[in-house]
């Protein structure tokens, strides 16, 4: 059985995450302070619930926390668009989250349907 940080769908949400706690740093203060932070926890719990989910032994525990991470994603993308609406994040940027989102979304859906 492969690890969990072997498992493509982990590496993507610790990809996303890691570009979250990039930008951070060039964002403005009051982004930062607002929904920087938030951004960057619900992008975070994407990974650490699909670790945890991974760690259980039942398959109905490991799908809750796999349905968490599937909540902590839609999260992350409602932060994402309101720092593309507001202008926080560039357009080059924008194209860059929304490549690893549209792999993500389908892959975390499939790794979920898949524990049934």
């Amino acid at each position: 059985m492969k690890e969990v940080y072997e498992l493509e769908v982990y590496v993507l949400s610790e990809d996303l995450a890691d570009m979250i706690w990039a930008d951070f740093d060039i964002w403005p203060k009051k982004a930062r302070e607002t929904m920087g932070y938030q951004a960057i926890r619900s992008a975070d719990s994407i990974a650490a619930n699909l670790a945890e989910g991974y760690g259980r032994f039942t398959p109905a525990d490991r799908r809750k926390f796999y349905r968490y991470a599937r909540g902590s994603f839609e999260e992350t993308k409602a932060w994402l668009r309101k720092a593309i609406r507001r202008k926080i994040i560039s357009q080059r940027r924008t194209d860059e989250y929304k490549g690893i989102i549209d792999v993500l979304g389908p892959k975390l859906n499939a790794f979920i349907n898949k524990t049934r």
